[in-house]
This record gives C-alpha cells, sequence and structure tokens, in this order.
C-alpha cells in the first residue's frame, strides 16, 4: 500500500475546475515532486491533502486521500497534522513578532498535553512537557543551522532564512508526511542548494515522506525520486526523473508542441 494514495480527486470553484480525476501515490521515504506550469492545480492539491481545501469528489464517484491507509477526507486539518502530516506554504506565513524560537515552539502545540491551568500555573506536568518540546525544537534549529537567529524577530530576518524558519516549524512536529509549497521560490543560487541538501537529509536522515510543489526543474530533477506533473487541473505524467523528461505531453505543455515537435519528441 502506497504511503501516500491520491485518486480521482477533483476540485472546483464555481464551475471553474482546479483539478480533475488526479491520482497518484507516493511511497513512505521518498522525496516525490508536484509540477506543472503556472495554475495548473498544484497548491490546490496540497491544499486537498492538507484540509485547507475539501474535494469535490471524483470525476466518476468517491475520490480518496489516505495517508499510511488511513483516510483523510473525513478528519479537520488539525487531526491531519496529529496523524504525521506538516507543511510549508508558498507565502511565508511566520508570526514576524516572535523569535524564531517561539516560531518553531508553535510547531509544538498540536503535541501538547497540558490544559489552560497547567499552562498558567506552570508546574509539574508543564515544566516536564516543555523541557521536550524545548529539546526537540533544538534539534531542529541545529539540523537548519538557525542558532545565530534563535531569539531574533522572525519578521527582521533575511528572505532565506525565514523560509527556513518556516521549514523548521513544520519539522517542529515531527511530521510523517511533509509538504513544501515551492521553498526554494525567491532564493538565490546559494540558498536553493541548501534548501535541496535540508529536504534530501530530511528523507533520508530522518526518515520523513516529502511531497515537494517547485518551478526549479533542476532542482526538482535532482533530488526527486518520482515525479507527478499536472496541466490545467489534470494528470499528464507520472513517473521518474528520467520518464518524466522524456515524456512529450510534459515537452508540450512546458514549451508548447512546436517546440515540442522541435526536440524530436
Amino acid at each position: 500500500m502506497a504511503y501516500l494514495d491520491i485518486c480521482d480527486v477533483t476540485l472546483t470553484f464555481k464551475g471553474i475546475a482546479a483539478l480533475m480525476g488526479v491520482s497518484f501515490t507516493v511511497e513512505q521515504g521518498t522525496i516525490a515532486s508536484l509540477i506543472g506550469p503556472n495554475g495548473a492545480g498544484k497548491t490546490s492539491m496540497l491544499n486537498c491533502i492538507s484540509g485547507r481545501y475539501t474535494p469535490d469528489g471524483g470525476a466518476s464517484g468517491p475520490c480518496r486521500i489516505s495517508l499510511d491507509g488511513e483516510c483523510l477526507l473525513s478528519l479537520p486539518a488539525h487531526r491531519r497534522t496529529g496523524l504525521g502530516l506538516s507543511r510549508t506554504f508558498q507565502n511565508i506565513a511566520l508570526f514576524k513578532g516572535l523569535s524564531v524560537l517561539d516560531n518553531l515552539m508553535v510547531g509544538r502545540h498540536g503535541k501538547l498535553e497540558y490544559g489552560l491551568l497547567a499552562s498558567i500555573l506552570y508546574r509539574g506536568k508543564a515544566v516536564r512537557q516543555e523541557t521536550l518540546h524545548r529539546r526537540r525544537v533544538e534539534e531542529v534549529i541545529d539540523f537548519l543551522n538557525l542558532s545565530p537567529y534563535r531569539h531574533q524577530h522572525a519578521g527582521r530576518l533575511p528572505y532565506g532564512v525565514r523560509k527556513r524558519v518556516e521549514l523548521g516549524r513544520a519539522l517542529a512536529a515531527e511530521p510523517k508526511l511533509i509538504l513544501l509549497d515551492e521553498p526554494m521560490a525567491g532564493m538565490n543560487l546559494e540558498e536553493t542548494e541548501d534548501m535541496a541538501r535540508y529536504i534530501l537529509d530530511i528523507a533520508e536522515e530522518w526518515g520523513v515522506t516529502v511531497l515537494l510543489v517547485e518551478h526549479d526543474m533542476g532542482v526538482v530533477m535532482d533530488i526527486s525520486d518520482k515525479v507527478v506533473v499536472i496541466d490545467f487541473g489534470q494528470k499528464i505524467a507520472e513517473g521518474t526523473p528520467e520518464e518524466v523528461q522524456a515524456d512529450a505531453g510534459v515537452v508540450a505543455a512546458y514549451l508548447g508542441t512546436e517546440n515540442a515537435a522541435f526536440t524530436g519528441r
């Protein structure tokens, strides 16, 4: 059984189809990339998986989104987080007035096991859990080389560092599956290479399954185990990076039919 199973997902907005019967799978511990031209429906798919959007159904019947055999469609977003799902956003969504440390601690919120009263009194269980959560956050800070920025406000950090903080907050939740929405967007070459290494380490060292939306095709082809291509809301290809690069439909979607013919594909 695939770790993430997407089957026949259709999503419309006032009659306009964002996704039409899209199906694909992601195996545990791998990096899968979801690519396509602007407006193809990539972020809409991530929103359906994370619970921000609710699919209309399937093209010919019920659709399915499952994580490790657990159906997600009936669960609210916070319950999906509890099953091990975490994500970053295309537009950075940090708490600008909080420090890097506090932003990452927010990622631990779903792991808290004490109530409001214990939080106010800050004794016993609250103190013990705070210590445990802080330890996990410090591991993420070390992993992403964020130590120099630990106590700085997120809103004052360079863009590339804020991108890392957003990734760190998602990692702080101890995800089994992480959805990354254009993590390299707006970065320079050095920052992009660093982020690519972090993503590889997340999968190889931390054992986290990654579903990545990204426009940098060089990065996608270098780090992905599988690539899924959608265009105008429909899946047009799925396979290894080499298979996708050689697919005539993919070349046509990115370069146009005339250019695709010119390449001999």
